[in-house]
């Protein structure tokens, strides 16, 4: 006996009325009112999440994206259908776009859920938009494709070339200590930002986009292409395509999410010397499909996988350079020996069938070989001593070497308000070789760990000439930022972590090389401090920040809410 087909097309997910039948009728005569006929009506349906918002430029591009898609998809004989989801625009989301991160992936799933169609495309390209979309379809199981808005263009400031938001940092650093004045902060807050799209450095956009395309969930050279180019639009138009054709196969999300497309996906990350912030959404993603992380494994992995990748922060090149240079083609094949190249992808093909596809290799100097790194090791390393039990990480490749050994007296911010109302004080009792520590930025104590791990230096020692000091926090930093930064550090002050008891004049040991970070202050000591002074863990009354601190998991964890994680656990990634 055959079994019978999942139903497809307007016949998904029929609202219940009690009648099926009746529900179909309804919900056919609702869309001819929008002029469809029934031969249109046949066809497989394709969504498209429309994530366009006067609030967020990295996504300026919608309309024409939109329709892109909706060509392509037209082209392979699908239907397609755009709909709204939250938007998150990094710069304009308070107290952090993380802290919504977590709701646009429900949004995502539920909508998924929701309405019917056989197959998915999602656009998105800012910092969070981007793992929450691939969060959500991973939850939802439908076919599912990622398309991504692609970066700004580089500006130019007095001969020099410049891009959000690498630059950004640089510059406003040099403001804070009076390098230069107001005209000329004035001047190049003018170029930073160019065109639309997201960040032109190897931020934490630029590593999802990487990412997702290692990950098999874009078409080939879907990461790099900037926004406003007319290759951004032909990937558009060739994504719709796709979505047409995982819908006919029903190639769903399950089948390209795999342990070898997570570990490809960690393998590019520690080669793009990509953001911080892509450990904690690869964790989420990796969470809601079954699998934990071993950020242990993770960091063996990164002893062998050197920086191969020339951007910014790490580097010196900006996105469209390394789309000149063939963009993840050209990266993936200086990896070969390092990935699974049996991976499945969106198109049905697998990756290393991909690379045997792709524009045969051409000079250039963006993607250095892999006995040319950038830098020897991967980008990220994870730390672990008593300050961070469960964990912590540094971004090696933006750090001075200088500090990467180190040991400092403790100079503490009790939290964001602290840090504000003294950073800038000429009576800070602060010099240049203490390590600054900041607590209550983690997933529950900001709430959202905000992007305040980047501490600025002390401005009376900015003004001296000092360019990094050791900083520690249970934060994140943004991916185009730069310097030794301690991140992550898990469990988090605001829930009781060993942060939390840290004390001014402590000493605090940093060793990259042993991957240790270490409080150098007795465990009798600091359980006598937590007992003196116990944690007040944050609440709140009502509302999605009650959700939100009720549920939201620690770092290690993806920051992700227990009750969205996978209730199946299919192992451990990386087992490389």
């Amino acid at each position: 006996m055959t079994k019978p087909e999942d139903p497809a097309g307007m016949r998904k997910g029929l609202t219940n009325y009690g009648d099926a039948g009746f529900s179909l009728f309804l919900r056919k005569a609702f869309i001819k009112g929008a002029g469809l006929t029934d031969h249109a009506l046949d066809r497989p349906v394709i969504g498209i999440t429309d994530t366009g918002s006067g609030y967020n430029p990295c996504h300026g591009n919608m309309p024409q994206l939109v329709e892109a898609v909706q060509r392509g998809i037209m082209l392979a004989g699908g239907l397609p259908v755009k709909f709204p989801t939250i938007s998150i625009g990094e710069s304009f989301a308070a107290p952090t776009s993380m802290y919504l991160r977590n709701l646009m992936s429900m949004d995502t799933e539920e909508m998924l859920r929701a309405q019917p169609m056989d197959a998915v495309v999602m656009i998105g390209g800012c910092d969070k938009t981007v793992p929450a979309q691939l969060m959500g379809a991973a939850s939802a199981g439908l076919p599912a494709v990622q398309l991504i808005t692609g970066s700004m263009l580089t500006g130019s400031h007095r001969g020099e070339t410049v891009g959000a938001c690498t630059d950004c940092r640089r510059y406003w650093a040099k403001f804070r200590a009076d390098e230069i004045d107001q005209q000329e902060i004035d001047d190049v807050n003018n170029q930073l930002v160019p065109s639309i799209g997201t960040c032109s450095v190897m931020g934490t956009a630029s590593t999802m986009a990487c990412i997702a395309e290692a990950l098999g969930m874009t078409v080939p050279g879907g990461a790099s292409p900037p926004a406003v180019t007319s290759a951004r639009m032909r990937v558009a138009e060739q994504t719709g395509a796709v979505a047409v054709q995982i819908a006919k196969s029903r190639l769903t999300i399950d089948k390209i999410l795999t342990e070898k497309a997570f570990e490809n996906a960690m393998r590019v990350l520690l080669a793009i010397g990509g953001s911080t912030n892509a450990i904690v959404h690869l964790t989420a993603i990796a969470g809601r499909c079954g699998f934990d992380v071993d950020l242990k494994a993770l960091d063996r992995m990164g002893r062998e996988t050197p920086v191969l990748l020339d951007l910014k922060p790490s580097g010196q090149h900006y996105m469209e350079h390394f789309d000149a240079a063939g963009g993840m083609a050209t990266l993936l094949r200086e990896l070969k020996p390092l990935l699974h190249l049996d991976a499945l992808t969106v198109t049905g093909r697998t990756l290393g069938e991909e690379l045997e596809r792709a524009s045969p290799p051409f000079k250039q100097d963006v993607v250095r070989s892999r006995d040319n790194p950038i830098y020897r090791e991967g980008g990220i390393a994870v730390l672990q001593g008593n300050l961070a039990p469960g964990g912590a990480i540094i971004k090696q490749s933006a750090a001075d070497p200088k500090l990467m050994e180190h040991e400092g007296r403790a100079v503490v911010f009790e939290g964001l308000q602290d840090l504000a109302t003294r950073i800038d004080s000429d009576d800070l009792d602060v010099k240049a070789d203490d390590i600054l520590v900041l607590k209550n930025i983690g997933p529950k104590g900001a709430p959202g760990m905000p992007e305040a791990g980047y501490i600025p230096l002390p401005r009376k020692l900015a003004r001296q000439g000092v360019k990094d000091m050791v900083r520690i926090s249970d934060g994140r930093m943004s991916g185009t930022a730069f310097g030794t930064i301690v991140l992550h550090v898990t469990p988090e002050s605001a829930i009781g972590g060993p942060l939390a008891h840290v004390k001014n004049g402590d000493r605090i040991r940093l060793s990259v090389k042993n991957r240790e970070i270490s409080l150098l202050v007795s465990g009798e000591e600091l359980a006598r401090r937590a007992q003196a002074q116990p944690v007040q863990v944050p609440t709140a009354a009502r509302g999605y920040r009650k959700l939100f601190l009720t549920t939201v998991t620690q770092a290690d964890q993806g920051v992700d809410f227990d009750f969205l994680a996978s209730p199946e656990k299919k192992g451990t990634i990386p087992r490389t």
